[in-house]
């Protein structure tokens, strides 16, 4: 098997090497292929990999996000079916899987550890908002792509970031905590904060935000909780299966949103690639330091940092698309998804290796 690996390693090199003999002859929008066939070989090749398989589905992201760019028309509708109308549908089904994985345990953490949740939640509803109504300024942004930077810095964190606090030996348990109860605060905090910061881009219907995360988010965790009390461990072939659902599931909604902001992202490309490092890296930074500042443990810091600098793409996507603004308010999320991946594997395999002060947590997530 691992052979078979490095042949995919060997081929996406084949690949990269057609790539560059292309745009030396000017053949640049022809190369849509040979890249997605680059990248779809390396996500597989990666797999083979100790350190740096956690790359994959990034990778696979990057290579359908390169079809979308090349090829629009192909992902914008299907024999008339308006494709961004799976969104909401897909990420209703992601959130149910997300219930399927949590409990009612992961909220009484927030009575066993008070002072992370408290200080975890502070940094999350204050640091990204504002950096991300700072850079949209800073940018000059066109009001709805800015809107959506901003949006992508008030919604909650997702389970990527339980999944890169295992990775990099954090506290496990409050990660898993902080994502719960920021979901569960989001169709109050995220209406809120856009209604304050994006409002002076765009209208904001606070009512209307509100009740589209409540039928996204709430509603389908609510139902997957109830699956999971009353069904738990019935059903083994869903939890095996709802992890790479969700994962597909992304990966269509990143592809659809691309598609139907091709045109913008072309135009705003690199500044608002520019802009998601930027915002992803401040979170990290002020996260992390923000609870040095508390006095919190190494792995509290760790995971507080993650939890910020990781936002819920997906939900954000999905609320752009509520907005009937997919493919401007949208644009930011689907731009931000891939690169908190890149940037969260990293900065979590970076971290595997550094020894924290205190015993980490031995719980696995279930997107693992």
């Amino acid at each position: 098997m691992k052979a078979l690996y490095k042949y995919f390693l060997w081929f996406s090199g084949f690949c990269a090497l057609a790539v560059i003999i292309m745009l030396i002859l000017g053949m640049g929008s022809q190369v849509g292929p040979p890249l997605s066939l680059l990248l779809l070989s390396l996500a597989i090749g990666l797999r083979g990999h100790k350190f740096l398989k956690g790359f994959s589905f990034t990778t696979i992201i990057l290579a359908s996000v390169t079809l979308a760019l090349f090829y629009p028309a192909y992902f914008q509708e299907l024999g008339g079916f308006d494709l961004t109308k799976l969104i909401v549908p897909l990420l209703q089904i992601i959130m149910f899987g997300m219930g399927t994985a949590m409990s009612i345990n992961d909220f009484i953490g927030v009575i066993r550890m008070p002072k992370g949740v408290g200080v975890g939640l502070l940094c999350q509803f204050t640091i990204m908002p504002v950096v991300g109504f700072t850079l949209a300024y800073l940018f000059r942004f066109p009001p709805e792509i800015a809107a959506g930077v901003v949006l992508i810095g008030s919604s909650p964190s997702g389970l990527a970031s339980n999944v890169m606090s295992y990775l990099a030996k954090a506290n496990l348990a409050l990660s898993v905590t902080l994502t719960a109860v920021a979901t569960v605060l989001a169709p109050i905090m995220t209406p809120f904060l856009m209604k304050t910061l994006a409002g002076q881009f765009v209208p904001i219907d606070f009512w209307a935000m509100m009740w589209s995360i409540t039928k996204i988010v709430i509603i389908p965790i609510i139902g997957g909780l109830l699956f999971n009390h009353f069904f738990h461990g019935k059903f083994k072939w869903l939890d095996k299966a709802m992890p790479l659902v969700s994962m597909a599931g992304i990966a269509v909604i990143i592809t659809i949103i691309t598609a139907a902001g091709r045109d913008s992202l072309l135009t705003i490309g690199l500044a608002i690639v520019a802009a998601a490092i930027l915002h992803n890296g401040i979170g990290y930074l002020m996260g992390y330091w923000a609870a040095r500042l508390f006095r919190m443990p190494e792995n509290d810091c760790r995971t507080i940092a993650l939890e910020v600098g990781m936002q819920n793409g997906g939900l954000a996507s999905g609320i752009a698309l509520e907005m009937g603004k997919v493919a401007t308010v949208g644009l930011a999320p689907a731009v931000f998804g891939p690169w908190m991946n890149i940037s969260g594997s990293s900065l979590a395999t970076w971290w595997r290796d550094k020894t924290a002060d205190e015993t980490v947590s031995d719980i696995k997530p279930s997107t693992t």
